[in-house]
């Protein structure tokens, strides 16, 4: 049996970054306990990262996730009894606490509020969507029409938007693209979700660019997004059976599902090696593995074990 694994699974950049501050503010607030006998709570606002298993392993050391509502900040925390409560966190007591922003970013409105809350602020947004923001806000200001091209629901997508001066166009698949008026020379800014797929966005583009648009585009798929999905292509290419490991609202790991599928019938996507429940014929030989970016390396590395005992 012959196990592929790609070089490029597992934790990000940007992701890596995000979990390395949590943990950094754990072993701060524990010191500052041990000196002064107070610490400061730790809340990141939505889950850390897409994973259910990491999020679950910070919320045993004290990480709480807080959700945004129009009516205020929420938390969900378990009660003694093991049930899951949702509780509102009045804004005056934020102030006292630490907010960890992940790595996808969040609303400029988002951010302004957090700010008047008084907490200490940490911002894991990644460099790259950073520099996503200062683009939308550049071409914006410069009078151009912003173009997103990524999922509209998605909380990375929502804080690039909000960048924008005038309203932004998102553009999640062919039809929406297609569905544009003609340009006649109107001025656009076209930029992408990181972790959109990179066929798909030229794609689009070009569909955009016959429209006759007078277009200012500007790739801003991860580097480590677009590589990590051409290795797997490849890789599901050569192979009988594939593997995507991912959470299950990781977008990036749906997406290399997705592109896993069109090339190797037997792509199977989990979450961890208890997910592993393959009926495959005997006469599978090869097995490919990969990983979205929120998914830690003990992870992988059980479930490259367990299919090497499975096979």
């Amino acid at each position: 049996m012959e196990v592929i694994l790609a070089k490029t699974a597992g934790f990000c950049f940007g992701v890596k970054r995000a979990v390395d501050l949590v943990y950094e503010k754990i072993e701060e607030q524990e010191k500052a306990f041990a000196a002064t006998g107070t610490k400061k709570r730790i809340f990141t606002l939505g889950p850390i990262i897409h994973n259910e298993t990491v999020v679950s392993e910070l919320e045993d050391k004290g990480v709480c996730v807080l959700d945004e509502q129009p009516d205020g900040f929420y938390v969900q925390q378990r009660s003694p009894g093991g049930e899951t409560e949702r509780i509102r966190i009045p804004e005056t007591e934020l102030a006292d606490c630490i907010i960890i922003i992940r790595s996808h970013g969040i609303t400029k409105e988002t951010f302004e509020k957090l700010q008047s809350t008084g907490a200490e602020i940490a911002d894991a947004t990644c460099p790259f969507v950073k520099k996503i923001h200062r683009i939308v806000k550049e071409e914006s200001e410069n009078g151009r029409q912003v173009v997103v091209i990524g999922d509209a629901d998605h909380p990375e997508v929502q804080g690039i938007i909000s960048y924008s001066k005038q309203a932004p166009i998102v553009i999640g698949n062919r039809e929406s693209a297609e569905e544009m008026p003609p340009g006649n020379g109107t001025k656009i800014a076209i930029v992408s979700q990181t972790t959109y797929n990179y066929n798909k966005f030229q794609e689009l583009v070009e569909i955009l660019t016959k429209k006759a648009y007078d277009i200012s585009c500007v790739n801003t798929i991860c580097h480590a997004t677009s590589e990590r999905q051409q290795e797997a292509r490849s890789i599901a290419q050569q192979v009988d059976c594939m593997i995507v490991i991912g959470g299950t609202h990781s977008s990036n790991s749906r997406k290399l599902f997705e592109i896993c599928g069109r090339e190797c019938e037997n792509t199977y996507f989990i979450q961890t090696p208890g997910d592993l429940h393959l009926d495959l014929p005997k006469s599978v030989r090869s097995v490919g593995i990969t990983a979205g970016a929120s998914t830690p390396n003990n992870i992988i590395e059980e479930v490259q074990n367990h299919v090497r005992t499975i096979f």
